[in-house]
């Protein structure tokens, strides 16, 4: 038999990892629901041409062959789908005439990309994320409130404090615009990577783009623009440069610093080195990054889009934000921020006084778990210190002993007399807990 070989980017979590996964998707679900978001599922296949839509290149997507393709006459190629957004555009261009607008889904699943695997990127991983689509006109208020919204569900997560920096393509723009600059797309590719060169080599690469010193050098004082207070608009003022579209891009900056809450306050930045590399933004764009371990780069993003879900004359502009879940759970593992109280649901382990009187054992635990407590009944009537150490080393915080009528506190190692119509757990050992372990 050949010898079975992990699948390189396919991570398959440990119980205990996946209990951290379900608790955080928990989380998060909370949040989006609060701030009123429906749950969307959409198919994993979509056909190719919608897939490249978005502008990535074909090597990203795991493209799908079927034999009755093969052999029928049809070309029809379908892919995985690599992100939640392309997937979402073709939802509301289908199911239009359905929904009601604006519309406001989360959406937390798979996705595929046929990239190389390393630290921090998949082949297979989670992503969540939040939406907001409008038909024809998108209120400006929601490019406010999809930072915000992802703020707080960041800061649900057992990770040190996320910071959300902020800007809008219309300021990249309206800076290219002063400065004379045709070549747009180019300058926002290199801005877009200022963070991971060096600053020489981010000049460098601007210059190489044909700018000159002088642009070079406005450009490199842009990119190093970032606060949480409304004196970062006054310093890209100070550049010295006239647009009409960098001061309504200024203008939105301003009203989100304006708008953040203050127990939000430091946790929404503007910063004028955002560019995000893709061209279907069109306004406010958007960075997550966790505070003392920004070398991961950015774990959340998003930005607002204005002709991505169309079609014909229908325009349904939007903004969302994305979370790569499966790693921000990696970030999360490699750095001990968080650690499960244990590996099973099970709350309540039945003893078995024998085979005999399994049938009571049972009787206990059906009724246990009509109350809502997680009960297993032990796989075998052996002495009670064996029972005790199968609960143990599964983590089962009680044992159940029918004889006697009592239960026995693995935790605090107490026992007392227990009715199964009354019993009730301490509230930190009914489920599995995920505990922060940062300070």
């Amino acid at each position: 038999m050949p010898m079975m070989t992990s699948l390189s980017g396919f991570p398959e979590f440990t119980p205990e990892e996946k209990i951290l996964e379900d608790e955080l998707i928990s989380r998060l679900t909370k949040v989006f629901e609060l701030h009123g978001f429906s749950h969307l599922e959409t198919r994993a296949i979509e056909p190719l041409s919608e897939l490249e839509r978005k502008g990535e290149t074909s090597k990203e997507v795991y493209v799908l062959s079927r034999l009755q393709d093969k052999e029928g006459k049809e070309d029809r190629k379908n892919g995985l789908h690599f992100d939640l957004t392309v997937p979402l555009a073709r939802y509301v261009l289908e199911n239009s005439h359905l929904l009601r607008f604006p519309f406001k889904r989360y959406q937390i699943q798979k996705v595929w990309r046929g990239e190389r695997p390393q630290e921090g990127r998949f082949r297979e991983f989670v992503q969540a994320d939040i939406d907001m689509v409008a038909a024809e006109t998108l209120p400006p208020q929601f490019e406010i409130e999809a930072p915000l919204i992802m703020a707080q569900a960041l800061d649900s997560l057992p990770i040190p404090t996320p910071v959300v920096h902020v800007n809008s393509r219309k300021i990249l723009q309206g800076v290219c615009n002063a400065l004379g600059i045709a070549h747009v797309e180019g300058v926002l590719q290199v801005i877009d990577k200022h963070d991971k060169v060096s600053p020489d080599d981010f000049a460098g690469m601007l210059s190489e783009l044909g700018l000159d010193t002088s642009q070079v050098q406005t450009l490199v004082n842009l990119a190093d623009i970032c606060g949480a207070d409304e004196s970062v608009i006054q310093q890209v003022r100070d550049l010295g440069l006239q647009d009409d579209l960098l001061e309504e891009g200024l203008e939105d900056v301003a009203r989100m610093l304006r708008s953040v809450p203050d127990h939000e306050k430091g946790n929404v930045v503007a910063d004028f080195k955002i560019a995000r590399g893709l061209d279907y933004y069109t306004g406010m764009v958007y960075e997550t990054f966790i505070t003392g371990a920004e070398s991961y780069g950015s774990i959340c993003s998003g930005g607002r889009y204005d002709n991505l879900v169309s079609q014909g004359k229908r325009h349904f502009p939007g903004v969302g934000m994305s979370i790569g879940l499966t790693r921000l759970i990696s970030i999360i593992l490699a750095n001990d921020w968080a650690k499960v109280s244990r590996q099973v649901p099970t709350c309540v382990l039945v003893a078995v006084d024998s085979e005999e009187t399994r049938g009571q054992a049972e009787n206990v635990a059906w009724k246990l778990r009509a109350r809502g407590i997680n009960t297993e009944v032990s796989p075998t009537a052996a002495k009670y210190g064996k029972q005790i150490k199968y609960a143990v080393t599964r983590g089962i915080p009680y044992v159940w002993f029918v004889e006697s009528g009592e239960v026995k506190n693995l935790i605090n190692e107490t026992q007392e007399s227990a009715q199964a119509d009354t019993f009730t757990p301490a509230p930190d050992l009914l489920k599995p807990q995920v505990i922060a372990n940062y300070e």
